[in-house]
Protein backbone atom coordinates (compact mmCIF):
# COMPACT_ATOMS: atom_id res chain seq x y z
CA UNK A 1 0.00 0.00 0.00
CA UNK A 2 1.34 3.14 -1.10
CA UNK A 3 2.37 5.48 2.48
CA UNK A 4 0.21 8.86 2.83
CA UNK A 5 2.60 12.21 3.04
CA UNK A 6 1.12 13.34 6.07
CA UNK A 7 1.55 11.51 9.25
CA UNK A 8 0.09 11.63 12.57
CA UNK A 9 2.97 14.65 13.61
CA UNK A 10 0.48 16.97 11.40
CA UNK A 11 -2.35 16.59 14.37
CA UNK A 12 -0.11 16.85 16.92
CA UNK A 13 1.24 19.98 16.14
CA UNK A 14 -2.53 21.30 15.49
CA UNK A 15 -3.11 20.10 18.76
CA UNK A 16 -0.49 22.03 20.54
CA UNK A 17 -0.86 24.74 18.50
CA UNK A 18 -4.37 25.08 19.98
CA UNK A 19 -2.69 24.89 23.50
CA UNK A 20 -0.08 28.43 22.54
CA UNK A 21 -1.68 30.34 19.77
CA UNK A 22 0.88 33.19 20.16
CA UNK A 23 3.84 34.47 18.15
CA UNK A 24 6.42 33.31 20.33
CA UNK A 25 5.60 29.89 20.29
CA UNK A 26 4.94 29.49 16.40
CA UNK A 27 8.42 31.10 15.74
CA UNK A 28 10.10 28.92 18.47
CA UNK A 29 8.26 26.11 16.61
CA UNK A 30 7.94 27.42 12.67
CA UNK A 31 10.22 24.37 11.57
CA UNK A 32 8.19 22.13 12.90
CA UNK A 33 4.62 23.29 10.99
CA UNK A 34 7.17 23.36 7.99
CA UNK A 35 7.99 20.01 8.17
CA UNK A 36 4.99 18.45 10.07
CA UNK A 37 2.19 20.09 8.35
CA UNK A 38 3.10 22.69 5.68
CA UNK A 39 5.72 19.87 3.53
CA UNK A 40 3.71 17.35 3.65
CA UNK A 41 0.15 19.13 2.47
CA UNK A 42 2.23 20.20 -0.61
CA UNK A 43 3.39 17.12 -1.51
CA UNK A 44 -0.46 15.97 -1.05
CA UNK A 45 -1.80 18.56 -3.57
CA UNK A 46 1.23 17.78 -5.98
CA UNK A 47 0.23 13.82 -5.64
CA UNK A 48 -3.28 15.13 -6.58
CA UNK A 49 -2.46 16.83 -9.75
CA UNK A 50 -2.62 14.26 -12.00
CA UNK A 51 -6.13 12.17 -10.63
CA UNK A 52 -7.83 15.76 -10.35
CA UNK A 53 -7.12 16.71 -13.80
CA UNK A 54 -9.08 13.59 -15.15
CA UNK A 55 -12.17 13.52 -12.83
CA UNK A 56 -12.67 17.49 -11.69
CA UNK A 57 -10.14 19.08 -14.56
CA UNK A 58 -12.43 22.51 -13.98
CA UNK A 59 -10.50 22.86 -10.34
CA UNK A 60 -7.39 24.23 -10.00
CA UNK A 61 -5.01 22.17 -7.91
CA UNK A 62 -1.46 24.13 -7.35
CA UNK A 63 0.89 22.52 -5.03
CA UNK A 64 2.95 25.53 -3.38
CA UNK A 65 3.77 27.02 -0.04
CA UNK A 66 1.63 30.10 -0.90
CA UNK A 67 -0.32 31.45 -3.31
CA UNK A 68 -1.57 28.21 -4.33
CA UNK A 69 -4.56 25.75 -3.22
CA UNK A 70 -2.99 25.82 0.69
CA UNK A 71 -4.75 28.27 2.90
CA UNK A 72 -2.54 30.68 4.97
CA UNK A 73 -2.45 29.37 8.53
CA UNK A 74 -2.17 33.36 9.59
CA UNK A 75 -5.65 34.93 10.38
CA UNK A 76 -6.78 38.00 9.55
CA UNK A 77 -7.81 39.68 12.63
CA UNK A 78 -8.18 42.93 11.78
CA UNK A 79 -12.07 42.86 12.31
CA UNK A 80 -12.16 40.02 14.44
CA UNK A 81 -13.12 40.09 17.89
CA UNK A 82 -10.88 36.82 18.48
CA UNK A 83 -7.08 38.36 18.04
CA UNK A 84 -4.96 34.57 17.82
CA UNK A 85 -2.85 34.62 15.35
CA UNK A 86 -2.83 31.82 13.97
CA UNK A 87 -5.47 28.97 12.71
CA UNK A 88 -5.79 25.85 14.22
CA UNK A 89 -6.45 23.63 11.01
CA UNK A 90 -5.25 23.05 7.85
CA UNK A 91 -7.21 23.75 4.65
CA UNK A 92 -6.54 22.83 0.79
CA UNK A 93 -9.35 24.57 -0.83
CA UNK A 94 -9.02 23.52 -4.88
CA UNK A 95 -11.50 26.41 -6.20
CA UNK A 96 -12.99 26.81 -9.77
CA UNK A 97 -10.97 28.11 -12.23
CA UNK A 98 -13.64 30.38 -13.64
CA UNK A 99 -14.29 32.05 -10.08
CA UNK A 100 -11.30 34.45 -8.89
CA UNK A 101 -12.65 33.42 -5.03
CA UNK A 102 -13.80 31.23 -2.27
CA UNK A 103 -17.26 31.49 -3.29
CA UNK A 104 -17.13 30.30 -6.57
CA UNK A 105 -18.16 26.37 -6.85
CA UNK A 106 -15.35 24.60 -5.70
CA UNK A 107 -13.87 22.07 -2.53
CA UNK A 108 -11.85 22.20 0.17
CA UNK A 109 -10.12 19.85 2.64
CA UNK A 110 -10.10 20.77 6.00
CA UNK A 111 -7.53 19.05 8.39
CA UNK A 112 -8.58 19.71 12.45
CA UNK A 113 -7.95 17.73 15.43
CA UNK A 114 -11.75 18.66 16.05
CA UNK A 115 -13.27 18.37 13.06
CA UNK A 116 -11.63 17.22 9.85
CA UNK A 117 -13.57 16.68 6.52
CA UNK A 118 -13.88 17.31 2.76
CA UNK A 119 -16.91 19.70 1.75
CA UNK A 120 -17.70 20.96 -1.96
CA UNK A 121 -20.14 23.00 -3.44
CA UNK A 122 -20.60 26.99 -2.92
CA UNK A 123 -20.03 29.19 0.34
CA UNK A 124 -21.80 31.99 0.63
CA UNK A 125 -22.29 32.70 -2.98
CA UNK A 126 -22.37 36.63 -4.06
CA UNK A 127 -25.75 38.13 -4.44
CA UNK A 128 -26.43 37.12 -8.17
CA UNK A 129 -24.48 33.88 -7.96
CA UNK A 130 -27.01 33.37 -5.11
CA UNK A 131 -29.93 34.33 -7.02
CA UNK A 132 -29.26 31.79 -10.19
CA UNK A 133 -28.51 28.55 -7.27
CA UNK A 134 -32.31 29.45 -6.49
CA UNK A 135 -34.01 29.82 -9.40
CA UNK A 136 -32.35 27.06 -10.59
CA UNK A 137 -33.89 24.92 -7.70
CA UNK A 138 -37.43 26.08 -8.31
CA UNK A 139 -36.99 25.71 -11.95
CA UNK A 140 -35.54 22.43 -11.80
CA UNK A 141 -37.08 21.16 -8.20
CA UNK A 142 -36.27 17.04 -9.79
CA UNK A 143 -32.54 18.11 -10.50
CA UNK A 144 -31.79 19.52 -7.60
CA UNK A 145 -33.12 16.56 -5.74
CA UNK A 146 -31.25 14.10 -7.86
CA UNK A 147 -27.75 15.99 -7.41
CA UNK A 148 -28.47 15.69 -3.50
CA UNK A 149 -30.05 12.68 -3.11
CA UNK A 150 -28.33 10.68 -5.62
CA UNK A 151 -26.50 7.38 -3.81
CA UNK A 152 -22.93 7.94 -4.19
CA UNK A 153 -23.36 11.44 -2.94
CA UNK A 154 -25.76 10.80 -0.21
CA UNK A 155 -23.83 7.86 1.08
CA UNK A 156 -21.01 10.06 1.75
CA UNK A 157 -22.54 13.79 2.37
CA UNK A 158 -24.49 15.69 4.22
CA UNK A 159 -25.96 19.24 2.67
CA UNK A 160 -24.76 21.69 5.68
CA UNK A 161 -24.05 25.56 6.31
CA UNK A 162 -26.57 28.05 7.11
CA UNK A 163 -29.92 29.41 6.09
CA UNK A 164 -32.19 32.07 6.64
CA UNK A 165 -34.36 32.29 9.37
CA UNK A 166 -37.13 33.69 6.71
CA UNK A 167 -38.11 33.12 3.16
CA UNK A 168 -36.37 34.56 0.58
CA UNK A 169 -37.84 37.40 -1.71
CA UNK A 170 -39.92 36.17 -4.43
CA UNK A 171 -40.42 33.08 -3.07
CA UNK A 172 -43.18 31.85 -0.87
CA UNK A 173 -43.07 30.50 2.82
CA UNK A 174 -44.79 27.34 1.14
CA UNK A 175 -42.87 26.75 -1.48
CA UNK A 176 -42.44 23.21 -2.10
CA UNK A 177 -38.53 23.57 -1.99
CA UNK A 178 -38.53 26.52 0.37
CA UNK A 179 -36.16 24.53 2.86
CA UNK A 180 -33.54 24.76 0.04
CA UNK A 181 -34.62 28.14 -0.69
CA UNK A 182 -33.68 29.57 2.03
CA UNK A 183 -29.96 28.04 2.14
CA UNK A 184 -27.38 31.05 1.93
CA UNK A 185 -24.55 28.25 2.08
CA UNK A 186 -24.77 25.62 -0.85
CA UNK A 187 -22.28 22.46 0.59
CA UNK A 188 -21.85 19.03 1.57
CA UNK A 189 -19.55 17.75 3.53
CA UNK A 190 -17.85 14.29 4.06
CA UNK A 191 -16.80 13.38 7.41
CA UNK A 192 -12.94 12.23 8.06
CA UNK A 193 -11.05 11.22 10.72
CA UNK A 194 -7.16 11.51 11.35
CA UNK A 195 -6.89 8.44 11.07
CA UNK A 196 -7.79 8.00 6.96
CA UNK A 197 -5.72 11.50 6.06
CA UNK A 198 -2.50 9.06 7.25
CA UNK A 199 -3.80 5.80 5.67
CA UNK A 200 -1.94 4.85 2.48
CA UNK A 201 -5.13 5.34 0.48
CA UNK A 202 -5.76 8.95 1.15
CA UNK A 203 -5.22 10.19 -2.74
CA UNK A 204 -7.99 7.42 -3.68
CA UNK A 205 -10.03 8.29 -1.31
CA UNK A 206 -9.67 12.32 -2.06
CA UNK A 207 -10.46 11.30 -5.61
CA UNK A 208 -13.57 9.29 -4.50
CA UNK A 209 -14.87 11.72 -2.41
CA UNK A 210 -14.44 14.49 -5.46
CA UNK A 211 -16.14 12.22 -7.57
CA UNK A 212 -19.18 11.08 -5.65
CA UNK A 213 -20.05 15.52 -4.49
CA UNK A 214 -19.70 15.71 -8.89
CA UNK A 215 -23.38 15.56 -8.89
CA UNK A 216 -23.79 18.86 -6.78
CA UNK A 217 -20.97 20.61 -8.26
CA UNK A 218 -22.58 20.28 -11.55
CA UNK A 219 -25.69 21.20 -10.91
CA UNK A 220 -24.17 24.49 -9.00
CA UNK A 221 -21.89 25.50 -11.81
CA UNK A 222 -24.69 24.72 -14.49
CA UNK A 223 -26.64 27.46 -12.56
CA UNK A 224 -24.16 30.71 -12.30
CA UNK A 225 -23.14 29.26 -16.18
CA UNK A 226 -20.04 27.72 -15.36
CA UNK A 227 -18.30 24.72 -16.89
CA UNK A 228 -17.55 21.56 -14.52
Amino acid sequence: MPQSPLSPSLFEFLRELEQHNNREWFNDNKSRYQRDALDPIVELVAQLEKPLARVAPMLSVIPKRSGGSILRIYRDTRFAKDKTPYKTNVGVSFKHQAGGDIHAPGVYLHLDPLETFAAGGCWRPERQSLAAIRQTIAADPKGWRKATREKKFASRYELAGESLKTSPRDYAADHPQIEDLRRIDFIAVAPWTEADWVSGDVIARIVDDIKAVRPLMKFLCQAVGVPY
